[in-house]
This record gives structure tokens, C-alpha cells and sequence, in this order.
């Protein structure tokens, strides 16, 4: 829908960083941001520790899986955020591109993905307040808390 923006958070092997970023964006903001993650050489599977992480913070991400990035996910999007992976985004006009340096989950167990699980509630909060403030969007009809 052109009346929300998109979001489309990007890491190597979409497996972390990058879903903790979907998962909190989609959360947070409900249906008042499309979201999409991807990477250029997706996982086989999410980080078991970003899976315990955030399931302890009540945000299920089980069931997600690693996808690809495709030049068709960045035209969609409005925002392209990668996560200091070293990976880019093909480059597209109108398109905002933000890097956010993060450390990398992978081969960590949960103690040492909670703090980038935080990091990454932190900077979604303030990319929330920028392109979809609960009060601009808010229509009486929503009943959400």
C-alpha cells in the first residue's frame, strides 16, 4: 500500500540481525509498516539463539526463515536498512539506505544476543517515530492498546 512505508532489512545470511529488526518493526508498529527481510547468501535456518532471544522478550520468530535478497524486495521498499554485515543493497533512486552497525549474533549463545536484541528494539523505535508515528497513523476505528 503507498499509504504506509516499507522496510527492508538486509544482512548476509538474513538469519539474526535481520530478523530480530523485522520481528521488532512488525511489533512495534503493527500494520503501520509493511515489512521485509533478506540477505545475499540467506541461512539454512535462524539463529537458534536470536529464536531464544526474542521469544523471551514474547516476540515468536520460530517460524521465520532465511530469504534472498532480490533487486524486486528494494524497489518495494521505501527504507533499505542493512545491519553492518558488509552487505549492500542493489542501489535504487527515491530509495533511503541506512547502515546499522551491529555485532553479528552468529555462533553466540543468548547471553551475547540480548544486548544486539536491545540495540536493535532501540533503533527501531526511533525509525518508528520517523516514518510511522502512532499519532499520524491512528485512525478511532483502531482499537489496539
Amino acid at each position: 500500500m503507498a499509504d504506509k512505508p516499507s522496510v527492508l532489512f538486509v544482512c548476509v545470511h538474513n538469519a539474526g540481525r535481520s530478523q530480530m529488526a523485522a520481528a521488532w518493526l512488525t511489533h512495534l508498529a503493527g500494520d503501520r509498516v509493511e515489512v521485509r527481510s533478506a540477505g545475499s547468501d540467506p541461512g539454512d535456518r535462524i539463529n537458534p539463539a536470536a529464536v531464544e532471544a526474542m521469544a523471551e522478550v514474547g516476540v515468536d520468530i520460530s517460524e521465520e526463515t532465511p530469504k534472498i535478497l532480490t533487486a524486486d524486495a528494494v524497489r518495494a521498499s521505501d527504507v533499505c536498512i542493512t545491519m553492518g554485515c558488509g552487505d549492500t543493497c542493489p542501489v535504487l533512486p527515491g530509495k533511503r539506505y541506512l547502515d546499522w552497525k551491529l555485532d553479528d549474533p552468529a555462533g553466540r549463545g543468548v547471553e551475547a544476543v540480548r544486548p544486539i536484541r536491545d540495540e536493535i528494539k532501540t533503533l527501531v523505535e526511533g525509525l518508528i517515530a520517523e516514518i510511522a508515528p502512532a499519532e499520524a497513523t491512528a485512525r478511532p476505528a483502531d482499537r489496539r492498546p
